[in-house]
């Protein structure tokens, strides 16, 4: 038996040898490997659901809902850039309360399965909003609103499923948690790359209400995903137990965050996120209706976005290939200092300091984008993979639901923040005489968490960081029924049981 397992492990070492030898070759076969050898480990339902998840109903749909949204938001519904900022703070609300989908899907089997039932869900959620909104006109703004967020907590439950999965196999292959994040991160900017590129030409010809509706395709496959993905099977389930379970999950998380090696990062986490003021409508307004500014068109928009897409990727591939080992003070500390010196390109761009040197604005604007979305995505990355590592066994998908939802806390205050700073310096859809001021207050404030490093674990990254009776997994009354269809998930429904 042990030698039937030592072969799979052979060959894909000899993969691996054979790809560094065939030099150029290697490198174009080298991710093919890889996905081949997590199809192989984790089962390929499960790649295929994070490539869905992350890459199509993530990073795709973000790229179309972001610059149609913008669009829908200045055109449709006649708003202040303090406005729009604050509103698309709203919007996350469902990310927020991300916890509340993972208690669901941690304890509430429906049909005896956890995740399938909530990915159909998310994606009849999420279609059936876009749908809606594409197709009802003069909508009261507070309709369109509930609209997009009903989209957004489509999008959010399909998350914190696929996230689930991602943490328990984190767990059970723990070599493998850098490459899962990698994967998920890989697919997220490669669907937004796509969805940044299509996005300005798709709302100039068909209109930000028309790229809603396209919106709903990306939510019928993940309709497709609880379809086909693996799991195992639960069986005499009691529902009356449902209100202890979620007795017991709260009581588990509340004794998890009194671990000193998880209060203290959740806290790095919000802060540095929260004090990373978004003013990124205030930018918007100025790009397209500045009377001294670019004018850009939406499909230079949206061809922006598409390079900012581009930097997020190469981020992710820096981070796989040079800073994976790296401890996470180290990556984070260079991080956020270039993170906030690259905010202030967008002062040479207001001040038109470009164009005295005759720079083009698209220019130094295709730069900006680059750079800060590539270290926006490695100041992220380890933030990730730290995040796998600080779910205790039995509530991962519940636990890595705070650990996200604390960041969209986050992103959620400086989104606020951020309409208050336009809002108190007067940036209107006319007026931006102050967005300059706006600019150096945001990159002073991305360079403060440098000064709370020290709440982020300094040990080799690659090593578990909680306590060992934290990451044994309890077994329930419950109990599973292997799939005979399938024997390839026998180890992944093991090491679930165990």
């Amino acid at each position: 038996m042990d030698q039937e397992e030592e072969l799979p492990l052979e060959e894909k070492q000899c993969h691996k040898e054979r790809a560094q030898k065939h030099g150029f070759l290697g490198v174009i076969l080298g991710p093919f490997y890889w996905l081949k050898k997590l199809s192989e480990e984790l089962h390929w339902s499960f790649v295929l659901g994070v490539v869905v998840v992350y890459g199509i109903n993530q990073g795709l749909s973000m790229g179309l809902s972001k610059v149609s949204t913008q669009y829908y938001m200045k055109d449709e519904q006649k708003l202040q850039p303090s406005e729009a900022q604050v509103y698309f703070g709203l919007i996350q609300i469902p990310w927020i309360i991300k916890p509340l989908w993972g208690l669901f899907t941690d304890t509430v089997p429906i049909a005896g399965h956890r995740r399938r039932p909530y990915f159909i869900f998310a994606g009849v959620l999420g279609a059936t909003s876009m749908i809606t909104l594409s197709l009802q006109n003069n909508l009261y703004l507070v309709f369109a609103l509930l609209l997009l967020i009903g989209g957004s907590a489509g999008a959010a439950v399909a998350d914190v499923t696929i996230d689930a999965c991602v943490t328990e196999n984190s767990i059970s292959h723990p070599s493998l948690a850098g490459d899962m994040q990698s994967l998920c991160g890989l697919s997220s900017s490669v669907g937004q790359l796509i969805g940044y590129a299509i996005s300005g030409f798709l709302v100039h010809h068909i209109g930000s209400k028309g790229v809603f509706g396209l919106l709903s395709i990306p939510a019928g496959l993940v309709i497709l995903v609880g379809i086909i993905i693996q799991e195992p099977f639960i069986r005499n389930f009691s529902y009356k137990r449902v209100t202890q379970k979620f007795l017991d999950a709260g009581r588990a998380m509340w004794m998890a965050l009194k671990c000193s090696v998880i209060w203290r990062p959740c806290l790095y986490m919000y802060l540095s996120l929260a004090v990373s003021l978004h003013i990124h409508e205030g930018m918007f307004y100025w790009y397209t209706d500045a009377k001294n500014g670019p004018s850009f068109s939406q499909e230079v928009v949206g061809s922006i976005s598409a390079v900012g897409a581009l930097g997020s990727l190469l981020g992710v591939l820096l981070y796989q290939n040079a800073f994976r080992s790296q401890p996470f003070r180290r990556v984070l500390f260079w991080a956020q200092l270039l993170y906030g010196t690259s905010g202030l390109l967008d002062l040479i761009l207001v001040l038109r300091i470009n164009l005295t040197f005759g720079i083009p604005d698209y220019v130094v604007v295709v730069i900006d984008a680059a750079v800060s979305h590539m270290i926006g995505r490695i100041k992220w990355m380890p933030l990730l993979v730290l995040s796998s590592k600080l779910c205790p066994s039995g509530i991962e998908g519940t636990f890595f639901a705070l650990l996200m939802s604390i960041d969209h806390v986050g992103s959620f205050s400086a989104s606020w923040a951020g309409g208050l700073l336009l809002h108190t310096l007067n940036v209107t859809r006319t007026t931006f005489d102050n967005l300059w001021l706006a600019i150096v207050i945001r990159s002073v404030f991305r360079v403060l968490p440098v000064g709370i490093l020290f709440l982020i674990p300094s040990n080799d990254p690659n090593a578990a960081i909680l306590p060992s009776e934290m990451l044994r997994a309890k077994k329930g009354d419950d109990e599973i029924l292997e799939p005979p269809v399938n024997m390839e998930m026998a180890s992944l429904v093991n090491n679930i049981e165990a």
